[in-house]
């Protein structure tokens, strides 16, 4: 009788990638987490006990077939556990890293809610793509036959990516325009080397590249070329901007020096730690946390991104804001426990009422309780009468969350119909705007989300764009 290759969570405990020590990861912007060795990889994949409603599948917003490749990497049937795996994700090696898996599949998984803790879902899907690489397995696309239409992507992040591969595999000319000098969004400028090294990214890039996907860098939509020409120039358009306007705070003393964006100290680190660019504001200390006391005002995943990269650049001190309690931050729990043991402090139910100083010296700190629900059924946080106190500072970093930029007019385009938050109005699922030929996917519609979603809006648009490229064609041959 053939021994029985999967649930083994009853006698195998959950272990992750052995994940280096604190002391030492917060000296560079290496990743924190190893990788699995083979053996690790299909002892932790057989724990899976292949439950007939798989929650973690249907709680991942690919619907990755998660049982599937669970138990083919459990048997040493790797190169097709990889075939499962990109079968319905463009990047798995980069959901493997940077997904909030604890609150999407793992957070799902059937045996953690038995109480014998989570398939490692994440960990295993990064082992898989990273062996498919090394191996040789990931290729260019190479479609079985070329077509004439051609579709421009606006916007090189996650969702434009992922629409770019799905066109390319169907024969269609792709073009991606993007205003930064290195194609990849928030994955090459926003998340950090230690969740995300960039030759990950930089290597997506390339195979993109060399499936035929044609970039167009440092490329300002209205300004280096009209949308209306863009719109002339392809059959169709895919909208893929994300959002980069940043929220805002205000109070006294809100425009003081040392009082930063996330995006812009994000960037800036990431350009200076991972690809060796000189930039004048890091130089000169402007985005640049070393030897400062830093205050981070925000609990999501920004805000987490940005503690953590204030402690490798040398800061004296790095303290986190959030007007809530640790239970109802948005942000990854395992991110804020990772902070932690880095040497970040939170400080819970806090919020900013203003600013000490032309160059910040201090943020006047309000303590906050959680009062009724709101809306969202949320507690909403109400400030504790004299409560104020000082919290010393010499960087402050806004990682308050992400608006849309106005793009009607940015782009000279009135008709192009947004909604009363300024996102795209996009069918759903298809992407499709009131715009012939014009599609929207991402961020620029759902506001701030995840990569995973932008991943999964840029796949199914591109099966609207078909479905409308295959109706026009059949017209144009009657």
């Amino acid at each position: 009788m053939a021994k029985q290759p999967m649930l083994k969570f009853v006698n195998v405990d959950r272990d992750m990638p052995e994940k280096r020590d604190a002391d030492l990861r917060n000296q560079d912007f290496d990743e924190i987490y190893a990788e699995f060795a083979a053996a690790k990889a299909e002892e932790q994949a057989s724990r899976c006990s292949q439950c007939g409603v798989p929650y973690c599948q249907s709680h991942c917003p690919l619907h990755n077939n998660i049982p599937d490749w669970l138990r083919l990497t459990a048997t040493g049937r790797l190169e097709e556990a990889y075939q499962v795996s990109q079968a319905t994700n463009t990047f798995p090696e980069i959901c493997g890293r940077i997904c909030p898996q604890d609150r999407l599949c793992e957070g799902n998984c059937v045996i953690e809610q038995s109480g014998h803790g989570t398939v490692t879902i994440g960990s295993v899907e990064k082992y898989i793509t990273d062996t498919a690489w090394e191996k040789g397995w990931v290729k260019p696309v190479t479609p079985t036959h070329e077509r004439t239409e051609s579709v421009g992507i606006i916007g090189a992040g996650p969702g434009g990516l992922a629409a770019a591969d799905m066109l390319r595999r169907a024969g269609v000319q792709v073009t991606v325009y993007d205003r930064y000098d290195r194609a990849g969004g928030l994955l090459t400028y926003g998340i950090p080397g230690f969740k995300l090294e960039k030759d990950i990214v930089m290597r997506r890039n390339k195979q993109l590249e060399d499936s035929g996907v044609e970039f167009v860098m440092n490329c300002e939509i209205g300004k280096d070329v009209s949308f209306a020409e863009l719109r002339e120039k392809h059959d169709a358009i895919i909208v893929a901007t994300g959002v980069y306007k940043s929220r805002d705070l205000g109070g006294p003393g809100a425009g003081a020096t040392g009082i930063v964006k996330a995006i812009d100290y994000l960037t800036a680190s990431n350009r200076a730690a991972n690809f060796g660019d000189t930039v004048a504001e890091f130089e000169s200390g402007e985005l640049n946390a070393e030897g400062k006391k830093v205050v981070v005002i925000g609990g999501g995943d920004t805000a987490m991104d940005c503690v953590r990269t204030a402690i490798r650049q040398g800061a004296t001190s790095v303290k986190c804001l959030y007007r809530r309690d640790r239970a109802n931050m948005p942000g990854s729990q395992r991110e804020t426990q990772n902070a932690e043991e880095e040497g970040v402090q939170f400080e819970w139910l806090t919020a900013p009422k203003g600013f000490k100083g032309d160059a910040v010296e201090a943020v006047i700190v309000e303590k906050m309780r959680l009062g009724a629900p709101d809306a969202s059924g949320r507690q909403s946080p109400e400030v504790i009468d004299g409560s104020e106190y000082d919290e010393p500072a010499d960087l402050v970093i806004k990682a308050l969350g992400f608006s849309p930029e106005d793009l009607p007019t940015l782009w000279d385009q009135p008709e192009l119909e947004v909604t009363r938050w300024g996102t795209i109005k996009a069918e759903f699922t298809t992407g499709r705007t009131a715009m012939p030929g014009v599609y929207a996917i991402g961020d620029i519609v759902r506001g701030a989300s995840l990569v995973v979603w932008a991943i999964r809006d840029g796949r199914d648009c591109v099966e609207a764009v078909l479905t409308d490229l295959n109706a026009k064609a059949a017209v144009a041959a009657e």
